[in-house]
């Protein structure tokens, strides 16, 4: 089965532009952007317009490409396999998804901030931890991305039936799918929309105090970047912030993510696939609505336009 979200590579008009924003958010100084423990996992190369040109998944054993490539071929889609390597076009978005062989993959959990609440101050005479911190934390990995299509179905098809993506909620019998590779509760959301194009992607950060100085240092430097948060999703119960980066893409700073470690139990009493708008919204604290742009980017007819050049849509 798939395993992970390992990395994504971004394609952009101005790559250098986008490379040294995540640069100053404290991603290693190298061509593809990452940390220690998670070297890589952002990935910026050259475009016409902005969209995800590869997402790289990861899987237990070399079975397991050989099942992913029999489920593709079921549902019309080559996916041939290479020694441990598996790559296919996505038939919706047309971007590489590339699934190969890796082993387990932690991280290690940042510095604890000791937090003083009622009942339990374990923090005297000092300030808080962030005040003291010269520069934001860094983000630790890429947790998700969201994906917005007018041919959600067939997007859903080939992530769940064909990849082996499971599945953690449903808005609305589908309309949008939250599903998983992970024990996160989604590492990919597709929703409809009248283009198919990339919404957002989302970098893990330790907790809110994380999410708050590097939000700020983003705005900072442009506070149209600014699109909505901080909050607390329902599904998913993670804290957010969405901001946008030079490129044009939304991203997101996450932190808390609901964590899955019994699908058995998950499926049988948790999950719903009936969510409304109205009942999961944006957030439960926080921007009760989502922003306009949120859902349609100023370049979203500008990406319609360029895929449609290309015979998508």
């Amino acid at each position: 089965m798939i395993n992970g979200l390992l990395d994504i590579t971004l394609a952009v008009p101005e790559p250098d532009e986008l490379v040294e924003f995540w640069r100053r958010r404290g991603l290693s100084d190298s061509a593809d952007l990452g940390s220690a423990e998670r070297p890589g996992f952002l990935k910026i190369t050259d475009g016409p317009y902005r969209h995800l040109a590869e997402l790289h998944l990861g899987c237990e054993s070399e079975q397991d490409l050989h099942d992913i490539s029999r489920r593709l071929a079921a549902l019309g889609v080559a996916a041939p396999v290479s020694d441990t390597t598996l790559r296919v076009e996505d038939p919706v978005f047309d971007h590489i998804v590339t699934v190969d062989v890796v082993g387990p993959r932690t991280l290690t959990a940042g510095p604890p901030r000791a937090t003083n609440g009622p009942g339990h101050a374990p923090r005297r005479t000092a300030r808080a931890e962030v005040i003291l911190e010269s520069h934001p934390r860094p983000p630790r990995r890429v947790g998700h991305v969201v994906l917005a299509t007018p041919r959600h179905v067939e997007a859903n098809a080939f992530y769940v039936d064909g990849l082996g993506f499971r599945v953690s909620d449903k808005m609305l019998d589908g309309v949008l799918t939250f599903m998983r590779c992970e024990s996160d509760h989604h590492n990919l959301l597709i929703q409809p929309s009248s283009v198919s194009y990339l919404n957002h992607y989302a970098v893990e950060m330790d907790d809110v105090d994380a999410i708050g100085a590097a939000g700020t240092a983003v705005v900072a430097e442009r506070s149209e970047a600014d699109v909505v948060g901080i909050g607390r999703h329902l599904l998913g119960s993670n804290l957010f912030w969405y901001l946008t980066d030079p490129a044009g893409n939304m991203f997101e700073f996450f932190a808390d993510m609901d964590q899955i470690d019994d699908d058995e139990l998950w499926d049988g009493e948790i999950r719903r696939d009936d969510w409304t708008p109205d009942e999961a919204g944006l957030s439960i604290w926080g921007a009760a609505e989502a922003p306009d742009v949120f859902f349609e980017p100023p370049d979203l007819a500008a990406i319609g336009a360029a895929r449609e050049a290309r015979g998508k849509r």
